[in-house]
């Protein structure tokens, strides 16, 4: 098992844990039966167990991990009906965020950047990259609207999708450069319907593929 970064800021502790434990938990190929100890954390991350315990009440509440009774912390196991509520959910976040965006020409270079970085990534089979600069063109996206907390939504839907698409990313990865290529001309041409259509068929593609995926592996258990 890989080992976390220490912390050695002398800043809010809780909150520089719980960024450290959703980075190591979203990146790492942990199992849902990895029990995660304010032992092991605390160790890890140089700091006392308070912070520890704090920052995974925080995860639990935002729901990346699950906490049991006299056994520990725990990654979030997620039903099949869980993920297409998490999918409706991003859909109504991401269609509306694109139709309400200031698209200015600043965006447009972020997206257009964004985009093929995005493929680069994948090109190289640099899984953690590609991650990233996929959430960040939604992110983007998000961040024209001027709506902080439909971000700060959108931001914990997506680690809660990534959080349960970990083992399934080479069943949609392949397809995130041209959606967002196709989102990204669509603005250019200033069709926010087009925009918009894409942006919706490009989420429940990625739904359908992980929603098939769990009933496949349902049945061969």
């Amino acid at each position: 098992m890989r080992s976390l970064k220490k912390i050695d800021a002398p800043q809010n502790l809780t909150e520089l844990a719980y960024e450290s434990i959703k980075t190591y938990i979203l990146r790492e190929d942990l199992d849902e039966e990895t029990r995660l100890t304010e032992e092991f954390l605390s160790s890890q991350l140089g700091i006392s167990k308070s912070p520890v315990r704090e920052a995974l009440n925080s995860l639990h509440t935002r729901g990346l991990i699950r906490i049991e009774a006299r056994r520990g912390a725990y990654l979030r196991r997620f039903t099949e009906q869980e993920v297409k509520d998490l999918y409706d959910l991003r859909e109504a976040l991401e269609v509306y965020a694109v139709g309400a965006a200031v698209v200015s020409p600043e965006l447009l270079s972020e997206l257009r950047k964004s985009t093929l970085l995005t493929r680069k990534f994948l090109k190289a089979n640099d899984r953690t990259s590609h991650i990233l600069e996929d959430t960040k063109f939604h992110g983007l996206i998000a961040l024209a609207t001027g709506n902080a907390e439909l971000c700060r939504v959108l931001a914990n839907v997506q680690n809660q999708i990534w959080l349960c698409r970990r083992k399934t990313y080479d069943l949609s990865a392949s397809m995130s450069p041209d959606a967002h290529k196709a989102i990204l001309e669509a603005l250019e041409r200033g069709n926010r319907a087009e925009a918009q259509s894409a942006m919706q068929t490009h989420i429940a593609l990625v739904r359908q593929r992980l929603i098939g995926f769990m009933q496949q592996k349902a049945l061969l258990a």
